[in-house]
């Protein structure tokens, strides 16, 4: 018997298709050389109902990146949830709680890394994303998605009152994006994941 779908159903289903069709042209040739034509060939629908989705090609590259920056920050939530067995909150010391805020903070580090090893992700976000999008857009999705759970580890290993939260946080950002091109560019990861946990380390050691 034929599925019936409703128009919302539909909708969705098309924009699924785009995104995944999408990506992997973004990622086999890049955004430039990718055309809307190729898109919705590869997708297997009309130049209508892509521009019914999405404005232009810029527009669909950037719910590309909101994806991918989605899929990262719920990779490195899980992990940080999953990875620290902590006691219940009114039977911590600060001691216990500063501890259990770092090794969070050190499962989603080692979580980000992985999560950008997945097939074209660290080209699409830290290589084809600012070049399209501009360095302030990618910043602003940045902070919607894996920024925002650094920023909120660092407050809980750091307290929400320290001083240049938000500038330690996105320094640390940019640490974790440059040892992820390094692991792209054929890096070990071990080295990375290790070095990450130091860093993290010292900084909530010396705060």
């Amino acid at each position: 018997m034929q599925e019936v779908y409703t128009n919302r159903e539909r909708s969705e289903r098309t924009t699924a298709v785009l995104l995944r069709s999408a990506r992997e042209l973004f990622v086999a040739k890049g955004y430039a050389e990718t055309s809307t034509p190729e898109i919705v060939a590869a997708a297997g629908i009309t130049r209508g109902a892509l521009y019914h989705h999405f404005a232009d090609k810029r527009a669909l590259f950037r719910a590309v990146i909101v994806q991918e920056a989605k899929a990262v920050a719920t990779a490195i939530e899980q992990a940080a949830a999953a990875g620290v067995s902590a006691p219940k909150r009114e039977t911590r010391t600060k001691s216990s709680r500063t501890e259990i805020a770092l090794a969070q903070l050190i499962a989603g580090g080692a979580a980000y890394l992985e999560a950008m090893g997945a097939e074209g992700r660290t080209r699409l976000m830290l290589i084809e994303g600012p070049s399209v999008l501009g360095l302030a857009e990618m910043d602003e999705i940045d902070r919607a998605n894996a920024g925002r759970t650094l920023e909120a580890g660092l407050a809980e290993a750091l307290g929400s009152s320290t001083p240049h939260l938000k500038e330690l946080s996105e320094l640390l950002s940019a640490a974790f994006d440059r040892a992820a091109l390094a692991i792209d560019a054929g890096a070990a990861p071990d080295d990375f994941r290790g070095a990450i946990e130091i860093l993290l380390s010292r900084v909530v050691q010396l705060s």
